[in-house]
């Protein structure tokens, strides 16, 4: 290998399933390869639902091991979950799953004590009931946080037992909602009013920090060669995907695709107004200083279901036959929380067309068509907003991720959107997790650098709209005034 070029392992974490990817940088490359994938199975115990940590951790060696040689490692996850550690660092149960009823009704205390239009324009961050802030008052009472000395976010926990050195990562901590988006720093006076200790949390650290080099007994498990260091990223795996956004200029919108659609801006500081919040937009922490100003909307999770439900046919064609389905005959709202349940979703998908008295889809191609249709509406909706919300012009979409291997949305995101898109990297959150190890390695320069690098090296996609921008307005009217 060239003494320029420099191999880096990105352990990326999701809900369903982890990987090690390994990437390799130089001056003017970016390749990206998978070493190994392993599954991601929460177990329901008598006292709820938690994380398998201790198989998600044996899984990062194994792919640490089947990576080889690398010159960093660098660990990014979903958010808001964390361990607690004794005064001993040694972990005080399975971190508590997001999805646990332990967070039903505590947002209504919460808000007994700080209004929620308070701590919106505190913490920038949309309600969520499973926010590490209303987990954390949850708990309160619990023999677990009584005894807690630490509290690691979900990759601080594992880069702590790669190196033994404890840290939490800023663009997971602005998930808490207990940072402060305006000063990058805790909000102290939040946590005093709501009889949090921010001690429990180790000092922050800025994606590019080391993070330590990995332990002897971690090097003689995984057969590397030390010293390696570990690399600070944005741990918070959207922060790592807006950050492989391979955008030109500032005047762009992002849509992380996947399960769920994350769509929204880059910006410069955080918008906390009153408009805002009633809007459900989120102000988390990027690369840099930025914040991702941005809405969850429920994505192509809709789709997964019902292709689980149905079994036959496979994906593939089902969107051959839906692109041939008229467009807009019936729109549902892709982020009602009708849709959040797994379980019966073509039959849910019907049923809300016919409640807001519009065609019923009846076949599987029609039922698909309305979801994508649906999909990218939402895209619509939540870029304008964003656009007015932050008085932040936009000229073209960026789609990342999974989605972007889904045609038919990418172009129907264009024709909604009446902007062009830009299709790629599918595997965007490994490959921002690549850059910021690189950056901080002297492989590549600021972000607008990572960002020209990851025009060049890889496969994009343009799709310019198409079509007729009133049939989306009157869609949109009519979800509206349904």
């Amino acid at each position: 290998m060239s003494e320029h070029v420099k191999s880096f392992a990105a352990v990326d974490l999701g809900a369903s399933s982890g990987r090690v990817m390994v990437g390799r940088v130089g001056p003017e490359s970016l390749e990206l390869t998978e070493a190994h994938r392993f599954p991601n199975r929460p177990v329901r115990v008598p006292e709820g639902l938690r994380w398998d940590i201790l198989s998600l951790y044996a899984g990062v060696l194994d792919g640490l091991r089947a990576a080889g040689q690398v010159d960093s490692v660098g660990i990014d996850s979903w958010a808001v979950d964390y361990g607690l550690l004794d005064a001993d660092g040694a972990l005080l149960g399975n971190p508590v799953h997001y999805r646990d009823a332990r967070t039903e009704g505590v947002a209504e205390k919460v808000w007994a004590t700080v209004p929620a239009a308070e701590l919106y324009a505190a913490t920038g961050l949309q309600y969520a009931p499973f926010n590490t802030l209303y987990q954390l008052t949850a708990a309160r009472s619990t023999a677990q946080l009584a005894t807690a000395e630490r509290l690691l976010l979900v990759p601080d926990l594992l880069a702590y037992w790669l190196t033994g050195e404890a840290g939490t990562e800023i663009t997971n901590a602005s998930t808490t909602q207990l940072i402060d988006p305006r000063t990058r720093d805790w909000s102290h006076d939040l946590a005093d009013r709501l009889g949090i200790d921010l001690t429990l949390f180790a000092p922050l650290r800025q994606p590019g920090d080391p993070a330590g080099l990995l332990l002897p007994r971690v090097l003689e498990e995984t057969g590397l060669r030390g010293p390696v260091p570990v690399t600070t990223v944005g741990s918070h795996d959207t922060a790592s995907a807006v950050a492989a956004v391979p955008a030109a200029g500032e005047r762009f919108a992002y849509i992380c695709t996947g399960t769920w659609s994350l769509a929204g801006l880059e910006l410069e500081r955080p918008v906390l107004t009153e408009a805002s919040r009633a809007a459900n937009f989120t102000n988390e922490l990027g690369l840099d200083g930025t914040v991702r100003y941005l809405r969850n909307i429920m994505g192509l999770w809709l789709l997964q279901e019902c292709v689980r439900e149905w079994g036959q046919p496979g994906l593939g064609e089902l969107l051959r036959a839906a692109a041939e389905v008229p467009a807009l005959r019936s729109v549902v709202d892709a982020g009602d929380a009708t849709f959040l349940a797994p379980g019966r979703m073509p039959d849910r998908v019907t049923d809300a067309c016919r409640e807001s008295g519009q065609p019923v889809p009846e076949s599987r191609a029609e039922i698909t068509r309305c979801i994508l249709d649906s999909l990218a509406l939402a895209h619509r909706r939540a870029i304008r907003e964003a656009e007015a919300l932050a008085d932040h012009p936009v000229d073209v979409v960026h789609i990342v991720g999974g989605g972007t291997r889904n045609e038919l949305l990418c172009q129907l995101t264009a024709d909604a959107c009446g902007l062009p898109v830009v299709a790629g990297p599918a595997e965007a959150a490994a490959l921002g997790n690549v850059l910021v190890q690189a950056r901080a390695h002297g492989l590549v320069g600021d972000r607008t650098s990572m960002r020209r690098l990851l025009a060049r090296t890889q496969p994009l996609r343009r799709y310019e709209p198409r079509g007729d921008a009133a049939a989306w307005r009157a869609a949109q009217d009519r979800l509206t005034r349904g």
